[in-house]
Protein backbone atom coordinates (compact mmCIF):
# COMPACT_ATOMS: atom_id res chain seq x y z
CA UNK A 1 0.00 0.00 0.00
CA UNK A 2 1.19 3.49 -0.83
CA UNK A 3 1.10 6.23 1.80
CA UNK A 4 -1.84 7.86 -0.01
CA UNK A 5 -3.80 4.59 0.11
CA UNK A 6 -3.03 4.16 3.81
CA UNK A 7 -4.21 7.68 4.64
CA UNK A 8 -7.33 7.56 2.47
CA UNK A 9 -8.50 4.14 3.64
CA UNK A 10 -7.81 4.86 7.33
CA UNK A 11 -9.73 8.13 7.16
CA UNK A 12 -12.58 6.45 5.27
CA UNK A 13 -12.87 3.80 7.98
CA UNK A 14 -12.76 6.29 10.81
CA UNK A 15 -15.19 8.75 9.24
CA UNK A 16 -17.73 6.22 7.99
CA UNK A 17 -17.78 3.56 10.74
CA UNK A 18 -20.27 5.53 12.83
CA UNK A 19 -22.04 7.55 10.15
CA UNK A 20 -25.19 6.04 8.59
CA UNK A 21 -23.46 5.70 5.20
CA UNK A 22 -21.67 2.30 5.43
CA UNK A 23 -17.96 1.97 6.16
CA UNK A 24 -17.76 -1.44 4.45
CA UNK A 25 -19.13 0.04 1.22
CA UNK A 26 -16.61 2.88 1.27
CA UNK A 27 -13.72 0.50 1.95
CA UNK A 28 -14.78 -1.77 -0.93
CA UNK A 29 -15.29 1.07 -3.43
CA UNK A 30 -11.61 2.10 -3.89
CA UNK A 31 -10.78 -1.37 -5.21
CA UNK A 32 -13.93 -1.47 -7.36
CA UNK A 33 -13.71 2.07 -8.75
CA UNK A 34 -10.03 3.03 -8.53
CA UNK A 35 -8.56 -0.43 -9.00
CA UNK A 36 -6.63 -0.34 -5.73
CA UNK A 37 -5.38 -3.66 -4.41
CA UNK A 38 -7.17 -5.13 -1.39
CA UNK A 39 -5.79 -3.54 1.77
CA UNK A 40 -5.35 -6.88 3.50
CA UNK A 41 -6.54 -8.40 6.76
CA UNK A 42 -3.94 -6.77 9.00
CA UNK A 43 -4.89 -3.27 7.87
CA UNK A 44 -8.60 -4.01 8.29
CA UNK A 45 -7.98 -5.12 11.87
CA UNK A 46 -5.85 -2.04 12.57
CA UNK A 47 -8.35 0.57 11.33
CA UNK A 48 -11.24 -1.15 13.11
CA UNK A 49 -9.19 -1.20 16.31
CA UNK A 50 -8.67 2.56 15.94
CA UNK A 51 -12.43 3.06 15.60
CA UNK A 52 -13.08 0.82 18.62
CA UNK A 53 -10.72 2.80 20.84
CA UNK A 54 -12.35 6.04 19.69
CA UNK A 55 -15.90 4.99 20.61
CA UNK A 56 -14.80 3.57 23.97
CA UNK A 57 -12.94 6.75 24.91
CA UNK A 58 -15.72 9.04 23.70
CA UNK A 59 -18.37 7.14 25.69
CA UNK A 60 -16.02 6.22 28.55
CA UNK A 61 -18.39 7.57 31.21
CA UNK A 62 -21.40 5.63 29.85
CA UNK A 63 -19.35 2.48 29.27
CA UNK A 64 -17.96 2.60 32.82
CA UNK A 65 -21.40 3.14 34.37
CA UNK A 66 -23.03 0.39 32.31
CA UNK A 67 -20.30 -2.16 33.04
CA UNK A 68 -20.25 -1.32 36.73
CA UNK A 69 -24.04 -1.51 37.08
CA UNK A 70 -24.20 -4.74 35.05
CA UNK A 71 -21.71 -6.54 37.31
CA UNK A 72 -23.28 -5.12 40.48
CA UNK A 73 -26.73 -6.27 39.34
CA UNK A 74 -25.70 -9.84 40.23
CA UNK A 75 -25.29 -8.75 43.85
CA UNK A 76 -27.33 -6.79 46.37
CA UNK A 77 -27.69 -3.68 44.21
CA UNK A 78 -30.10 -5.42 41.87
CA UNK A 79 -31.31 -4.09 38.54
CA UNK A 80 -30.85 -0.44 37.56
CA UNK A 81 -31.38 1.54 34.35
CA UNK A 82 -27.72 1.15 33.44
CA UNK A 83 -27.64 -2.59 34.15
CA UNK A 84 -30.74 -3.08 31.98
CA UNK A 85 -29.06 -1.12 29.23
CA UNK A 86 -26.08 -3.45 29.55
CA UNK A 87 -28.36 -6.47 29.09
CA UNK A 88 -30.05 -4.83 26.10
CA UNK A 89 -26.67 -4.29 24.43
CA UNK A 90 -25.88 -7.98 24.98
CA UNK A 91 -29.28 -9.04 23.61
CA UNK A 92 -28.83 -6.80 20.56
CA UNK A 93 -25.34 -8.20 19.89
CA UNK A 94 -26.18 -11.92 19.91
CA UNK A 95 -28.04 -12.14 16.53
CA UNK A 96 -25.28 -10.33 14.64
CA UNK A 97 -22.55 -12.48 16.20
CA UNK A 98 -24.27 -15.79 15.51
CA UNK A 99 -25.74 -15.12 12.07
CA UNK A 100 -22.84 -12.92 10.98
CA UNK A 101 -20.41 -15.75 11.71
CA UNK A 102 -22.52 -18.26 9.79
CA UNK A 103 -22.86 -16.10 6.66
CA UNK A 104 -19.37 -14.56 6.56
CA UNK A 105 -18.15 -16.84 3.77
CA UNK A 106 -21.26 -16.12 1.66
CA UNK A 107 -20.71 -12.40 2.13
CA UNK A 108 -17.07 -12.59 1.07
CA UNK A 109 -17.92 -14.51 -2.11
CA UNK A 110 -21.20 -13.00 -3.30
CA UNK A 111 -22.01 -9.70 -1.59
CA UNK A 112 -18.91 -7.56 -2.03
CA UNK A 113 -19.69 -5.95 -5.39
CA UNK A 114 -20.49 -2.44 -6.52
CA UNK A 115 -24.02 -3.18 -7.82
CA UNK A 116 -25.16 -4.49 -4.45
CA UNK A 117 -23.51 -1.53 -2.71
CA UNK A 118 -25.26 0.95 -5.01
CA UNK A 119 -28.66 -0.70 -4.49
CA UNK A 120 -28.46 -0.99 -0.71
CA UNK A 121 -27.05 2.52 -0.40
CA UNK A 122 -30.15 3.93 -2.11
CA UNK A 123 -32.80 1.66 -0.56
CA UNK A 124 -31.63 1.96 3.03
CA UNK A 125 -31.01 5.67 2.54
CA UNK A 126 -34.68 6.09 1.67
CA UNK A 127 -35.64 3.96 4.68
CA UNK A 128 -33.51 6.20 6.90
CA UNK A 129 -35.32 9.25 5.49
CA UNK A 130 -38.72 7.62 6.13
CA UNK A 131 -37.85 6.86 9.76
CA UNK A 132 -36.44 10.31 10.36
CA UNK A 133 -39.46 12.03 8.82
CA UNK A 134 -42.33 9.93 10.20
CA UNK A 135 -41.30 8.16 13.42
CA UNK A 136 -42.54 9.61 16.74
CA UNK A 137 -39.07 9.65 18.34
CA UNK A 138 -40.22 10.33 21.90
CA UNK A 139 -38.31 7.68 23.89
CA UNK A 140 -34.92 7.93 25.54
CA UNK A 141 -32.32 5.20 25.56
CA UNK A 142 -33.50 4.10 29.03
CA UNK A 143 -37.02 3.47 27.76
CA UNK A 144 -35.92 0.58 25.56
CA UNK A 145 -37.23 -2.90 26.30
CA UNK A 146 -35.72 -6.26 25.45
CA UNK A 147 -37.97 -6.78 22.40
CA UNK A 148 -36.90 -3.48 20.87
CA UNK A 149 -33.24 -4.26 21.63
CA UNK A 150 -33.60 -7.63 19.92
CA UNK A 151 -35.19 -6.07 16.82
CA UNK A 152 -32.39 -3.52 16.59
CA UNK A 153 -29.93 -6.38 17.02
CA UNK A 154 -31.47 -8.35 14.15
CA UNK A 155 -31.22 -5.28 11.93
CA UNK A 156 -27.43 -5.54 12.27
CA UNK A 157 -27.63 -8.89 10.49
CA UNK A 158 -28.86 -7.15 7.32
CA UNK A 159 -25.83 -4.89 7.42
CA UNK A 160 -23.56 -7.90 7.91
CA UNK A 161 -24.95 -9.62 4.81
CA UNK A 162 -25.32 -6.67 2.44
CA UNK A 163 -22.47 -4.12 2.22
CA UNK A 164 -23.84 -0.63 1.70
CA UNK A 165 -26.62 -1.09 4.25
CA UNK A 166 -24.58 0.54 7.05
CA UNK A 167 -24.63 -1.06 10.50
CA UNK A 168 -25.03 2.29 12.22
CA UNK A 169 -27.56 3.43 9.61
CA UNK A 170 -29.89 0.44 9.91
CA UNK A 171 -29.72 0.33 13.73
CA UNK A 172 -30.51 4.05 13.98
CA UNK A 173 -33.33 3.62 11.46
CA UNK A 174 -34.93 0.76 13.40
CA UNK A 175 -34.32 2.56 16.69
CA UNK A 176 -36.19 5.65 15.46
CA UNK A 177 -39.00 3.48 14.05
CA UNK A 178 -39.35 1.97 17.52
CA UNK A 179 -39.76 5.46 19.00
CA UNK A 180 -36.24 6.41 20.11
CA UNK A 181 -35.26 10.03 19.63
CA UNK A 182 -32.30 10.69 17.32
CA UNK A 183 -29.73 11.13 20.09
CA UNK A 184 -30.81 7.92 21.84
CA UNK A 185 -30.91 5.92 18.61
CA UNK A 186 -27.41 7.13 17.75
CA UNK A 187 -26.01 6.49 21.23
CA UNK A 188 -27.45 2.99 21.41
CA UNK A 189 -26.03 2.27 17.96
CA UNK A 190 -22.59 3.51 19.04
CA UNK A 191 -22.64 1.51 22.28
CA UNK A 192 -23.75 -1.59 20.35
CA UNK A 193 -20.77 -1.18 18.04
CA UNK A 194 -18.30 -1.87 20.87
CA UNK A 195 -18.95 -5.62 21.33
CA UNK A 196 -19.48 -6.10 17.56
CA UNK A 197 -16.19 -4.47 16.56
CA UNK A 198 -14.41 -6.17 19.47
CA UNK A 199 -15.71 -9.62 18.47
CA UNK A 200 -14.94 -9.15 14.77
CA UNK A 201 -11.52 -7.71 15.56
CA UNK A 202 -10.68 -10.61 17.86
CA UNK A 203 -11.74 -13.16 15.25
CA UNK A 204 -9.71 -11.59 12.45
CA UNK A 205 -6.73 -11.04 14.74
CA UNK A 206 -6.78 -14.77 15.46
CA UNK A 207 -6.92 -15.49 11.72
CA UNK A 208 -4.03 -13.12 11.17
CA UNK A 209 -1.92 -14.84 13.81
CA UNK A 210 -2.70 -18.26 12.34
CA UNK A 211 -1.70 -17.11 8.85
CA UNK A 212 1.68 -15.92 10.17
CA UNK A 213 1.92 -13.09 7.64
CA UNK A 214 4.66 -10.50 7.84
CA UNK A 215 3.29 -7.28 9.35
CA UNK A 216 4.17 -3.80 8.09
CA UNK A 217 4.09 -1.98 11.42
CA UNK A 218 4.32 1.49 9.86
CA UNK A 219 1.15 0.80 7.84
CA UNK A 220 -0.60 -0.73 10.86
CA UNK A 221 0.36 2.11 13.20
CA UNK A 222 -0.51 4.88 10.75
CA UNK A 223 -3.86 3.28 9.91
CA UNK A 224 -4.77 2.81 13.58
CA UNK A 225 -3.93 6.39 14.62
CA UNK A 226 -5.66 8.04 11.65
CA UNK A 227 -8.75 5.86 12.05
CA UNK A 228 -8.92 6.73 15.76
CA UNK A 229 -8.69 10.49 15.14
CA UNK A 230 -11.25 10.43 12.33
CA UNK A 231 -13.70 8.24 14.26
CA UNK A 232 -13.52 10.33 17.44
CA UNK A 233 -14.12 13.56 15.52
CA UNK A 234 -16.90 11.91 13.52
CA UNK A 235 -18.84 10.81 16.63
CA UNK A 236 -18.54 14.24 18.21
CA UNK A 237 -19.75 16.19 15.18
CA UNK A 238 -22.37 13.64 14.12
CA UNK A 239 -24.23 13.97 17.44
CA UNK A 240 -24.28 17.75 16.97
CA UNK A 241 -25.41 17.56 13.34
CA UNK A 242 -28.38 15.24 13.93
CA UNK A 243 -29.58 17.45 16.78
CA UNK A 244 -29.79 20.42 14.41
CA UNK A 245 -30.42 18.90 10.98
CA UNK A 246 -31.63 15.35 11.52
CA UNK A 247 -30.62 12.54 9.17
CA UNK A 248 -31.48 14.40 5.95
CA UNK A 249 -27.87 15.33 4.98
CA UNK A 250 -26.87 11.67 5.18
CA UNK A 251 -29.90 10.59 3.17
CA UNK A 252 -28.92 13.03 0.41
CA UNK A 253 -25.33 11.77 0.50
CA UNK A 254 -26.46 8.14 0.22
CA UNK A 255 -28.69 8.90 -2.76
CA UNK A 256 -25.94 10.83 -4.55
CA UNK A 257 -23.43 8.07 -3.84
CA UNK A 258 -25.78 5.29 -4.93
CA UNK A 259 -26.93 6.89 -8.17
CA UNK A 260 -23.42 8.15 -8.90
CA UNK A 261 -22.07 4.64 -8.54
CA UNK A 262 -24.78 3.27 -10.85
CA UNK A 263 -23.86 5.90 -13.45
CA UNK A 264 -20.19 4.93 -13.15
CA UNK A 265 -20.99 1.23 -13.58
CA UNK A 266 -23.18 1.86 -16.62
CA UNK A 267 -20.80 4.20 -18.43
Amino acid sequence: MSLIEIIVLALIQGLTEFLPISSSAHLILPSQVLGWADQGLAFDVAVHFGSLVAVIIYFRKEVSEILSAWFLSFGKQGTTEDSRLGWFIIIATIPALLIGYLVKDFVEIYSRNAWIIATTTILFGLLLWYADATAKQTKTIYQLNWKSALLIGFSQVIAAIFPGTSRSGITMTVGMMLGLNKQSAARFSFLMSIPIILAAGSYYTYKLIMESEAVDWFTIGTGTVLSFIAAYACIHFFLKVIERMGMFPFVVYRLLLGFGLIAFLLY
